[in-house]
C-alpha cells in the first residue's frame, strides 16, 4: 500500500501535470482548453516524459490508496468547516451586476473573492452556486469601464495600484479558466495589458532606493514594499503563463525587495543579522510582522529560495508571530500562512498551526471575519473574509502562485 505521505506529496504533482497539459493543449489563437490539435503532440510529449509508470502510478496508485488515505485527508475538518461558510458568505455578498464587496473598491474586492474561491478548489465552469458567482463576477471584471485604456484597473474603483496589482494577479491565475472561448481570449488581452502597465510603471524615473518597486499610482516616482509585492506577485504568475515579461522586469524587482531587508548585508549579499525581516520603504526603519511576512512570499514568489533573506526573514517571524491586535493582522496572516508554506518544514507546520487556531477562534457565526484592525475593518467583510480564506488555502494548494 502507498504510504499517507508518498500520496499527499504526490497531489500537487498531479494537479500540475494536469495544468502542463491543458498549457500544450491550448489553442493560442482562440487561448481555449479545448484540444487544438496542432498541440497535441505537445502533450503527447509531456507525458511520455514524465513516464508511462508514473502516469499510471498517479491515476491507479493515488486511486486504490483513497480508501486508507481519503480517511485522513479527505476528511472534513474544522478547516473545511470553516472555509466552506466563507465561501458562502462570500456569495451572498455578490450584487446584481457580478461584484462581490460590501465597502467600495469593487475590482480589487471582487478579485480577492474570486482568488478566494479558486484557492480552495472552486472554478467557473463548475455548475454550483460558487462556479456560476465566479462566472459573473468575471464578467463584471471583463466589462466596459473596469480596466481604462491604458490596462489599468486602479481608476475605475479608486483602488490605485494596491488594486491593480490585485485584479491582474487573479487574471494570471484564472488564464486558460474561463467558461467559454470567448471569456478565455478576453481574460489573455485584459491580462497582457495590465500586465505591461505594471512594466511600464517600474520604468517611470524613480531614486535609487525606489527603483524596481512601485506605488500608488503608475507613474508614482516612489515606491513602497505593500504595493510592490501585488505587482511582483502579478508578474511573476504572468511570467509563469508565458505571457509577455522581461526578465530584467523581474530582476528590478528583487533588487528591490533585497533593499527593504533591514540587516546590511557584506560584499557577498550575507546579511550580518542573521534573523532579520524587511521593512514598508528601504531604509525605513525596523521590520514589522507584515512586511517581513510580505518580503518572504514575495522573494520565493521570485524563485530566490535559497536567499539567505529568506531563512534569515522566516526565522525572524518563528521569533516575532502574529498577535491578533497586530496593524492589518488579516493581511500580515495571508502573507505569512503563504511565505512559511512556501519555505516549508517546521516553518510551515507551524505557520499553519497558528494561522488556523487564530482564524478559526475568530470566524463570526455567518461565516464572515472582522479585523481587529480599524484600517481592515474600513475595507469590509469581504476583505476580511476573502484574506482569511486565502490564509488557510494553504492547506488545498490549488493556485499556481502558492504552491511549493
Amino acid at each position: 500500500m502507498i504510504s499517507n505521505r508518498l500520496v499527499r506529496n504526490a497531489l500537487p504533482l498531479a494537479r500540475r501535470i494536469v495544468s502542463a497539459c491543458m498549457s500544450a493543449c491550448m489553442d493560442p489563437t482562440t487561448h481555449s482548453t479545448r484540444l487544438a490539435p496542432s498541440r497535441l503532440l505537445n502533450a503527447i510529449r509531456i507525458f511520455a516524459s514524465l513516464g508511462l509508470g508514473l502516469v499510471l502510478w498517479l491515476v491507479f496508485g493515488l486511486s486504490l490508496s483513497a480508501q486508507s488515505y481519503g480517511q485522513d485527508a479527505f476528511r472534513k475538518d474544522e478547516i473545511d468547516a470553516g472555509v466552506n461558510k466563507a465561501i458562502q458568505y462570500l456569495v451572498s455578498q455578490q450584487k446584481q451586476n457580478g461584484s462581490i464587496s460590501d465597502r467600495g473598491h469593487e475590482n480589487a474586492m471582487t478579485s480577492l473573492a474570486i482568488m478566494a474561491m479558486a484557492a480552495v478548489g472552486h472554478q467557473p465552469s463548475d455548475a454550483t452556486p460558487e462556479g456560476v458567482a465566479m462566472t459573473r463576477a468575471l464578467r463584471y471584471l471583463l466589462g466596459e469601464g473596469r480596466q481604462d485604456k491604458s490596462g489599468y484597473f486602479g481608476a475605475a474603483d479608486g483602488s490605485r495600484m494596491y488594486g491593480h496589482g490585485i485584479v491582474t494577479l487573479m487574471l494570471t491565475e484564472m488564464l486558460g479558466m474561463g467558461v467559454d472561448a470567448e471569456m478565455d481570449k478576453q481574460l489573455h488581452d485584459a491580462c497582457q495589458k495590465a500586465i505591461d502597465l505594471i512594466v511600464r510603471s517600474q520604468r517611470i524615473k524613480k531614486g535609487s532606493n525606489a527603483r524596481g518597486g512601485w506605488r500608488y499610482t503608475p507613474d508614482a516616482g516612489d515606491s513602497d514594499l505593500s504595493v510592490s509585492v501585488w505587482q511582483v506577485m502579478a508578474l511573476r504568475s504572468a511570467k509563469n503563463d508565458g505571457l509577455d515579461v522581461a526578465s530584467a522586469t523581474i530582476d528590478d524587482a528583487i533588487g528591490y525587495l533585497k533593499r527593504s531587508y533591514t540587516s546590511q548585508v557584506d560584499t557577498q549579499g550575507i546579511p550580518k543579522d542573521p534573523k532579520a525581516g524587511f521593512s514598508y520603504e528601504p531604509n525605513g526603519g525596523g521590520p514589522s510582522f507584515t512586511m517581513t511576512a510580505a518580503g518572504l512570499l514575495a522573494m520565493q514568489v521570485c524563485g530566490q529560495y535559497e536567499s539567505p533573506l529568506v531563512s534569515g526573514s522566516a526565522d525572524w517571524l518563528l521569533d516575532h508571530p502574529p498577535k491578533w491586535n497586530e496593524r492589518f493582522i488579516l493581511y500580515g496572516l495571508y502573507y505569512f500562512a503563504q511565505g512559511m508554506h512556501q519555505r516549508g518544514g517546521s516553518h510551515a507546520q507551524r505557520a499553519a498551526s497558528i494561522v488556523s487556531e487564530m482564524l478559526l477562534s475568530k470566524q463570526k457565526e455567518n461565516g464572515a471575519w472582522e479585523s481587529s484592525s480599524g484600517e481592515e475593518q474600513n475595507a469590509g467583510s469581504v476583505y476580511c473574509t476573502s484574506m482569511a480564506v486565502l490564509s488557510l488555502s494553504v492547506k488545498y494548494h490549488y493556485l499556481p502562485i502558492y504552491q511549493r
